[in-house]
């Protein structure tokens, strides 16, 4: 059976962290120092990426995945997800709501609406895909994906651990697991009735009003803006990050 990698720090009650994409399960720097305080960490390399490089699915099998590598027989069990590992948490979520306690996301969005975009971008991320593949070369593609203005002013990239990745298991990330391939979820989250906590940098201003549109729609959702910091508010602001979501989490927080 195809699992994904992961491996386990801190005690404490069990969080599942999953990360964004160009990423790895160790790229979470003072946050994940932070967190791993209070908490065992159960740090997943998604499919696609690092120590799962070898691993392809599409968002709803990378969610079985990733429950299955992070939670195994301790659910239910808390989850943390930041951009493409806040896609796959949410699909985790509606998959399996009785395995999940609390639902932490970071830089989120339920899909896009319109036909036309979400193709658009499914078409954008193919062509992406098919470049990095045909030129392997790793080190330029995430140097020019560091560069987007949503990640302007991030303190720790962690440029040498995404190199941990492969060019054709990122292409693969992309054209399975992109946003283009997700279908819109926003009139399925009235079906979480679990705590939500969403998060967002406040200089993130393509995420924020989908942000506060997912707590708003959730039966027991918070909204928080990350002050100074951008899509990547956890390695941005690392101690105030840390700090919402251990409040969040806290056995009278959520």
């Amino acid at each position: 059976m195809t699992s994904l990698q992961a491996d386990v720090v801190g005690t404490g009650p069990r969080l599942v962290l999953a990360h964004g994409f160009t990423q790895t399960g160790r790229l979470w720097g003072p946050f994940g120092d932070a967190l791993a305080h209070r908490h065992q960490l159960v740090r997943v390399d998604l499919p696609g990426h690092a120590g799962s490089s070898d691993v392809k699915a599409g968002l709803a099998c990378a969610a079985d995945l990733l429950m299955a590598a992070g939670a195994g027989d301790q659910a239910p069990v808390d989850l943390l997800g930041y951009s493409l590992g806040a896609r796959v948490a949410l699909h985790a979520t509606l998959a399996h709501p009785d395995r999940i306690r609390r639902l932490v996301l970071i830089g989120a969005t339920a899909g896009i609406e319109d036909d036309e975009a979400r193709r658009r971008r499914r078409e954008r991320d193919d062509a992406m895909a098919d470049q990095l593949e045909a030129s392997g070369d790793l080190d330029g593609f995430i140097r020019r994906w560091l560069s987007a203005s949503m990640f302007a002013g991030l303190r720790n990239a962690g440029l040498d651990e995404r190199l941990r990745n492969t060019a054709s298991g990122l292409a693969s990330s992309l054209r399975l697991a992109g946003t283009g391939t997700q279908d819109p979820l926003w009139d399925r989250l009235g079906a979480i009735g679990l705590p939500v906590l969403v998060l967002v940098g406040a200089d993130d201003a393509r995420f924020v009003a989908a942000g506060a549109r997912i707590a708003s729609s959730v039966e027991n959702g918070v909204f928080s803006l990350v002050p100074g910091a951008g899509h990547a508010a956890h390695l941005a602001q690392p101690s105030l990050t840390a700090r919402l979501i251990e409040q969040f989490l806290a056995p009278d927080g959520g």
